[in-house]
This record gives C-alpha cells, structure tokens and sequence, in this order.
C-alpha cells in the first residue's frame, strides 16, 4: 500500500509564512499534508507533476456574499476558478437566517438590490429548509460543497427576528431585554459554528450609502446603535474567540467612527476587519489617513484590519440593475422601481435636473462623466460604442446626464456602460496599500452584484499584475496575504501555509503563464437567469482537501470543500 493518496513532485514550493521559496514535494494523506521534502513517487498512489510550476496554499476571501449560491454551486465560482479554496459569507450583516417563513420572500428581495442577486435564482436555488442560525448551518452541512466554508453570523437578520421588522428598520434602540436576547443568539450561532458577526453600518447620507434595501430605504444595520455592537463585542469577549467585520461611516465624524471600531476590538480582544480600504484617483488622502489609522491602532495594541480593494476590475452594467449611486437620492429614486418606473424617470426632464444637481459621491465609481457606453445592445446609438460620455454629450451638444440618459432610454434600458472604480487604476496608490502589512487582499464580493461585478478575480490578479508585471512585492509577500494572514484573522484552524500536519488546500499553477480571461454572459443560475464572469488561465491544479477540484482550469466535480464551524471540519 502506498504511503500517501498523492505526491505533488518537484514543484517550487511557497509555504505561505513568507521564508524563501524552496523546491520540494508533498506528500498528501487523507486530506492533510504528511510530508515535505523529497519523496520517491512509488510512495503515492497518484503523482500530480510540478515540475516549473509554483505550489502555494489556497488563498482565502474573507469578503463573500455566496449565503445563497453555494445551494446551486458548489464551486462558489469565480472564487473557486482563481485559487480561492476557503470563503467567508455573511458578509456585510447580511444573511438569511435567522428568518422566519412569513419573511422569507423580504429577505429575498432586500439581497435583489444590496447584493443585485437575482430573485428569481435565489427562490428556485434555495432549499429554504431552515428557520434558526444553527438549522441554516445544518442545511449547508448536508450541500455537495467544492470549497471551504465559513459563516459569520450576519446582525440584519438577527436585528429583525428580535426587534420585529418595523422596528429593526427604524433603528429602535433594543431594551436591556432585547440586547440579551442578541447577544443569547449570537452565543447560539457561534455555538454552532459561525466566526464571529458583520455589519454594515453606512448611516443614510453618509456620502457612502450605495447599498440600501430594495426599496431605497436604509438597511437594519445601517440604523443599529454603537451601544448594540458594543454588547455583540463583549460576548467574543467572553467567548474569547470569532472576529468582527464592519463597514462604517456616519458621514460627519470619521474619527469618532473609527474610535468606535478601535473600541470594538479592543473590548473584544479580537480582530476587527473594516472595510473598504481603497483609493480615490484624485484624493490621495482617503486611502492615507485610513492606513495611518491603521498604523495607529496596532501600535496601541489592537487588532483592526483592512480590507483593500486591490482589483482594479471596475463595473459593466445597464441602469434596469444599477444600484451602486445609491449615495444620491436623486439616482436612487430613478434606479428604484419597475422597469417601465425607470424608463419613465430617466425621461422626465424634472427628475434629469435632479439628477444633474443631486451626482453620486465616488465611493464605488469615478465620475458620470468618465463613464464608457461599452456596448448600446440596439441597432441606434452605436457610432457613440467606447466613447466616454463627456464625449458623447460633446458629440451630442448635450448635459452628460442627458446624454447617458438618452443612450439608456434609447435602447430601452439595455445599453451597457463600465464605471472605473474610484482609484481609476492608479498604480501609485495601489502600492501604497498593497505595501501596507495591516491590510488585507481583496474584496471579491463573490455571489454578489451578478451583473457588474467580476472582482474574484483579486487572486489572478495579485500574483499575474502587481508581482509578474510590476514588481510590487514578492512572491513570497503576496502567498502570505493571499494566504496565512488572512486565515489568521478569521480564526481557520491550521489553513492558509503549507506545512506538516495542515489540511491540504494547495494550488499549483503556472507563474509566467497565469492570466485572467475576457469577461463572459453565462446563464448558468436557477431560473435561467444570467450573470457576468471571468475565468482564469494558468491553474494546474487546485486542491481543498487533498481532493482535486480544478484540473487545469476546468472544474472536475470533486465535491471536498467542508463547512468549517469555529475555522475546522
């Protein structure tokens, strides 16, 4: 009988704890790792050959939203397709459990706008056959799964099941009793596994508020009191274990937000991941002062993590399913509603001249104007295909606004545009967070924003742009971040390095070769509905558990991946 499952030979090996690369094999046994080192191949029943090729740990996303696509599946793709091997959902505090029946459907169509899920996939795809955290849990339990799971207890859901949903959404001040009741489930839910809690907490006129409920109102978090996450922080206190995610901003004090975050941890004594650390192209001092912060907080003693936007992917989409300048309340009254509402607000010339006084902030795109109308999908339009609309409306002898508007009632909301994110693909200030060591690579988004968004790429990118093509760090930098420092945040149970006695989730790809490929339309979802993707070029293989799930670049319907409850099998 061989001594292992599976020898990977000769590969060049980056263990994920940063010493310099080494050449070597590893020998895999019942889903660990036995041995590194040099191994004789008639010692493993299956020899994979890594021969030029680099052998690295899976990487890690702390940032997804696949709560309801991994029933449908079990690859969590994109993730998956660019080395991820372990996600984290419930993200944001967003979530479906716990929920109870008669709000299943509410649930459902808060995630249609936040997350742009489409509803129909999410009703068809999911079993729906929980109510309870701990049964939520039980059900992915029971799901072929090709990746790793680990949940946080998401606080939209929670807020609603203990306030009732009229008062959740009106940001009520929880009584002592209620705060108990939170605080109760949330030992609950951590006993049964989850890591720990999210929030988003972006206050209505925050200048960042782009992700409301499906009607445009705020979100439950985005309304809960300090003194209610302060009280979630003191149960991880005496747990003495999970970590926090939030995203935060009051829109008139950053200082007293981030004392607030900085408070978090330290009464917990765990690590809290704030988001986004990203950069704005004409504003240098956004990204500054948040890593200055950062710098700061750890040099007290506290454990406040970033998470960079370290894609610079952007954002194709049509304004039928556009809810990122939701900041505006001009944009979001126009972008809300029915299709046939749509296409009567965005010809209205009153709510145009709102729209022209009330422009989104640039927390999620650049300008209107710097805007690219990609693809018009009519037979009208098309001599303005790749033009920014300042150039259109200069072409036209129009306002931007009406320009852009124009072109999407014109083609009857089909026409495609792409944002820039806001960092407009400056490499200088990508280095700048990308060289910080409080900071975290991502955010991939993943299952989220169907539509517009192909940020799981991050992976591909981090390894194929900023270390093959510019430089910016090592390789054995960027496996660390991909890798070990963020399954040190989140609590995974001996993941994210490739050493003796670890579970083996390891990806061998090819370093000069690696690359991300032209998005796609794939209607591959419940329901027939469609989404946007990416795929990548290079991955060899791709292992979570000792198990090949990725056998170059194609899925091979390995089902290994594992519910982590408290970051283990």
């Amino acid at each position: 009988m061989a001594t292992y499952d599976t020898i990977i030979k000769n590969g060049t090996i980056f263990d994920g704890t940063r010493i310099p690369r080494f050449k070597g094999d590893i020998g895999i046994k019942d889903g660990l790792i036995a041995k590194i080192g040099r191994l004789d191949e008639s010692d493993g029943d299956k020899i994979i050959d890594a021969e030029g090729k680099h052998v690295c740990p899976g990487f890690i996303d702390l940032h997804t939203h696949y709560d309801a696509q991994l029933f449908w599946d079990p690859y969590c793709s994109l993730s998956s397709w660019h080395g991820i091997t372990s996600v984290v959902i419930g993200n944001c505090g967003f979530g479906f459990a716990p929920v109870a029946p008669e709000l299943r459907e509410r649930s459902m169509l808060s995630m249609t706008r936040i997350e742009a899920i489409p509803f129909d996939s999410m009703k068809e795809g999911m079993p729906w056959d929980w109510e309870t955290f701990p049964e939520y849990l039980d059900s992915i339990d029971r799901t072929p799964l090709a990746m790793n799971i680990l949940p946080y207890v998401p606080l939209v859901p929670m807020l609603i099941t203990v306030l009732g949903f009229e008062r959740a959404k009106a940001g009520a001040l929880p009584t002592p009793e209620e705060t108990e009741q939170l605080c109760d489930m949330l030992e609950e839910s951590m006993d049964a596994g989850g890591c720990g809690w999210s929030a988003q907490r972006l206050a209505p006129g925050c200048g960042a508020d782009v992700q409301r409920d499906f009607d445009g109102t705020p979100m439950p978090t985005d309304v809960m009191h300090d003194e209610t996450a302060i009280a979630l922080a003191k149960v991880l206190a005496k747990r003495n274990e999970g970590f926090m995610q939030v995203t935060m901003l009051s829109g008139n004090d950053p200082e007293k937000d981030r004392a607030h975050m900085e408070e978090l941890s330290e009464i917990s004594g765990r690590p809290l991941l704030y988001n986004v650390v990203q950069a704005v192209a004409n504003d240098p001092t956004v990204h500054r002062e948040t890593l200055k912060w950062l710098s700061e907080v750890h040099a007290r003693g506290n454990k406040v993590y970033g998470q960079g936007l370290t894609t610079d992917c952007g954002f194709t989409f049509a304004l039928d399913e556009w809810n990122l300048w939701d900041d505006s309340d001009a944009w979001r009254e126009a972008t809300t509603g029915s299709h046939e509402d749509k296409m009567r607000k965005m010809a209205d010339p009153a709510m145009r001249q709102k729209l022209k006084d009330n422009p989104p902030g640039i927390s999620a795109t650049g300008p209107i104007e710097e805007v690219v109308m990609v693809r018009p999908n009519s037979d009208d339009f098309t001599e303005y295909k790749d033009h920014e609309i300042s150039l259109i409306a200069e072409k036209m002898g129009v306002d931007p606004i009406d320009a852009m508007l124009d072109i999407a009632v014109g083609t009857n909301l089909k026409a495609e545009f792409y944002a820039m994110l806001p960092n407009a693909g400056n490499l200088e200030y990508m280095k700048e967070i990308i060289d910080d060591p409080f900071v975290t690579f991502g955010i991939s988004d993943g299952g989220a924003h169907t539509r517009f968004l192909t940020a799981g790429r991050f992976p591909t990118e981090a390894i194929a742009k900023y270390v093959r093509e510019h430089n910016m760090l090592s390789l054995e930098e960027v496996h660390w971040r991909l890798s070990a420092l963020p399954a040190s945040l989140a609590g995974f149970k001996a993941r994210g390095t490739l050493v003796e006695g670890a579970p083996a989730d390891i990806v061998v790809y090819d370093y000069e070769n690696l690359e991300i490929l032209d998005g796609e339309i794939v209607h591959d979802m419940p329901a027939n509905e469609w989404r946007r993707i990416q795929r990548a070029k290079g991955y060899d293989y791709i292992l979570v558990n000792g198990e090949v799930t990725i056998d170059h670049d194609e899925e091979t319907h390995n089902y290994s991946g594992k519910l982590l409850r408290h970051g283990v099998a």
